[in-house]
């Protein structure tokens, strides 16, 4: 068995700083998403969203950050993510991210592990979830 990881432990979480205004503007150039949405509180508002919201693409990097990581550590990889968007972000929101280890497979020298994953609001909105696999080698 894996002693780095257990069936059931939970990934050491991740909490984000504030959203702010600016890094969205920020995001919006480095990820070359230009929606007004993400950056003008007009557009939002009169596209029903009742001002900007964070792109999930962001959402779904913090999620990324947190397996990274865990990972990082144990010169692991990622192998695959994938959530789904279930609320939005808005700016001021603190993003907590989190996962618990499903499975672990050992195949040779390396363990691979799988996860559920998800990220939540300050006020416990989840807003996304999702699952992850990681390979760690045996230390």
């Amino acid at each position: 068995m894996n002693p780095l990881f257990t069936i059931g432990q939970e990934l050491p979480r991740l909490i984000k700083p504030p959203i702010t205004k600016t890094q969205l503007v920020m995001y919006s150039g480095a990820s070359g998403d230009f929606n007004p949405i993400h950056t003008v509180d007009e557009f939002a508002i009169e596209a029903g969203l009742g001002g900007v919201i964070a792109h999930g693409m962001l959402t779904m990097a913090f999620v990324g950050q947190m397996i990274k990581d865990t990972v990082k550590p144990y010169q692991g990889r990622i192998l695959q993510f994938g959530v789904r968007f279930q609320e939005m972000v808005r700016p001021g929101d603190v993003v907590t991210c989190s996962g618990k280890v499903t499975k672990i497979e050992e195949q040779g020298t390396e363990y691979y592990v799988e996860c559920d994953i998800e990220a939540h609001t300050q006020n416990g909105a989840r807003v996304v979830a999702g699952s992850a696999t990681f390979m760690v080698p045996q230390q």
